[in-house]
């Protein structure tokens, strides 16, 4: 039987440090599923069809990463695609707080979810989705913090 893990989250935009977890998570599993949040009442920077053309670029050979959009509860996804592995990066001790919260809620409502926790090295443990959308917001160039070219 496959193991396979989701990697949820809104990738506004997807960062090297993403990229990291990725990369860090088929090595302990069959397959991953990069599951980009759609939700309509959250207002995106960058279009999750974006997100997901310019992920696909970055892991178009690696048969083991799959890109989808979704809008429903993480626990409910892992029911969907049969899996009881979330993996979550964690780049800093506000992150942990925010992750853990979010574990124990995943838990509650599904006590079979593991979720697997890889902390970002020091090289990008300062990338913040919200200070890159701010930067190009302001017509300055992001490309150095994302493993692709805006």
């Amino acid at each position: 039987m496959k193991k396979i893990i989701i990697f949820p989250g809104s990738f506004d935009p997807f960062t090297k440090g993403h990229e990291y977890i990725v990369l860090k998570s088929i090595k302990f599993f069959d397959k991953i599923i990069i599951c980009i949040n759609s939700n309509i009442n959250k207002k995106r920077y960058f279009s999750a069809e974006k997100m997901i053309f310019c992920i696909n670029n970055i892991f178009y050979k690696n048969k083991k990463i799959k890109i989808i959009k979704y809008n429903i509860l993480t626990f409910l996804l892992t029911k969907k695609y049969n899996t009881n592995y979330i993996v979550r990066g964690i780049r800093n001790v506000k992150d942990f707080e925010y992750e853990k919260n979010i574990f124990f809620i995943n838990n509650y409502l599904n006590n079979t979810i593991e979720t697997v926790f890889f902390i970002t090295p020091p090289e990008y443990s300062y990338i913040n989705s919200t200070v890159i959308r701010e930067i190009h917001k302001y017509g300055l160039c992001i490309n150095s913090f994302l493993p692709y070219n805006l």
